[in-house]
């Protein structure tokens, strides 16, 4: 890594990458819903749960409050663990990586898992970063606070680094 110390990434470098990883997130969504309506229909399959009055399995989510609770935490624990993953190996996303962003902990190193996805909950869907808007000081969003974590802005030196020390 360069010697020079990085910058506090701003809000429109943070909203550009949130946009990108939007767009991964609902690409996890899309896979992960086709996986649970398939689970769910094995298990019609299997008689293991009965269609009742619904028309489908898709109806039968929506009408079954269990089924549909089930989904949505199954939705949430994927796009956590998205960001948890990847903050706690590159401290970057896809989105993070193409903007040259990086989320490190106060004292320099990564994120654990677990503080990543503690700072993924708790970025209220990304309005957390807000905050950056008024913190001119340390630039720092309502899930860098809650997490210990502040995000940076890269040289492009040091965000080809990290990939290759990846390898």
């Amino acid at each position: 890594m360069s010697s020079s110390k990085p910058l506090s990434a701003g809000f429109g470098r943070r909203l550009a990458s949130l946009i990108y990883d939007g767009l991964v997130v609902i690409a996890f969504a899309m896979l992960t819903t086709v996986v649970y309506l398939l689970l769910v229909q094995g298990a019609v399959s299997l008689g293991w749960v009965a269609l009742g009055d619904a028309q489908d399995v898709a109806d039968l989510i929506q009408k079954n409050p269990i089924l549909y609770v089930l989904r949505d935490i199954l939705l949430v624990f994927v796009s956590v663990s998205f960001f948890g993953y990847f903050w706690s190996k590159s401290g970057q996303t896809i989105g993070m990586r193409a903007w040259r962003l990086q989320v490190r902990r106060l004292d320099g190193s990564l994120p654990t898992f677990w503080q990543g996805a503690w700072r993924s909950l708790a970025s209220l869907c990304g309005l957390g970063n807000l905050l950056v808007l008024v913190d001119f000081k340390n630039q720092r969003a309502l899930q860098d606070h809650l997490s210990g974590c502040h995000v940076v802005t890269l040289s492009k030196e040091d965000n080809k680094q990290i990939y290759r020390s990846l390898d």
